[in-house]
């Protein structure tokens, strides 16, 4: 039986995902194809692809990985942990639900709360205006931040509930920062590259 217990997304376009399987030669896939392995793509756009091996799917996006083995998924639901790789940049990076709609995060160890861009929160259906106002200083300069509660934050099988996190805006943010207020609540593993969180509480 095939095994393909690695699989990592290099490029993505409308129908198409270039595909890296335990570390070998990129290989282009179009969506319904399958590869020898039996990985088989289910769509693919600009942002992420789904695919699918051994009746399991997957969710991912440049510089993140699949992990499948024996026909289950690391990090899969309720599984309370996920493991991330790098991108090319070094920078690890995920798919994740907000309040259950999806949004792209950015890992990010230095930022004290969860941060997400303005633009995103209106499209999660986030009223942030209703938040604690105030300011904060970032990399692009000043910019108004509103101090908020999220119902939900998932990322991989952990479901973290209540937790506190800011909205800026003006400010050139354009991906959402997993910040310490979730990050906090894990227990972080390194081996290799790879980033293991486990939910703690």
């Amino acid at each position: 039986m095939a095994h393909a217990n690695d699989i990592s997304v290099a490029a993505l376009f409308t129908g198409k995902a270039v595909l890296v399987i335990n570390g070998g030669a990129p290989r282009t896939v179009s969506v319904g194809q399958s590869t020898p392995e039996g990985i088989r793509l289910i769509s693919a756009d600009s942002s992420s692809a789904v695919i699918e091996f051994q009746g399991k799917r997957q969710t991912l996006i440049p510089g993140s990985s699949g992990r499948f083995s024996g026909g289950s998924t690391v990090g899969g639901s309720g599984s309370g942990s996920v493991t991330l790789t790098p991108d090319a940049r070094g920078h690890y990076m995920t798919l994740g639900q907000i309040n259950g709609g999806t949004v792209q995060f950015l890992v990010d160890t230095g930022a004290t709360a969860i941060a997400i861009p303005s633009a995103d929160a209106r499209r999660l259906g986030i009223n942030y205006l209703n938040g604690q106002r105030g300011y904060t200083e970032t990399a692009n300069g000043r910019a108004t931040a509103y101090r908020i509660t999220l119902d939900t934050v998932t990322v991989g099988g952990i479901t973290l509930h209540s937790v506190e996190a800011v909205v800026l805006e003006g400010n050139g943010l354009n991906v959402a920062l997993l910040g310490m207020t979730f990050l906090s609540r894990t227990d972080m593993r390194r081996e290799g590259q790879s980033m293991t969180l486990v939910k703690r509480f």
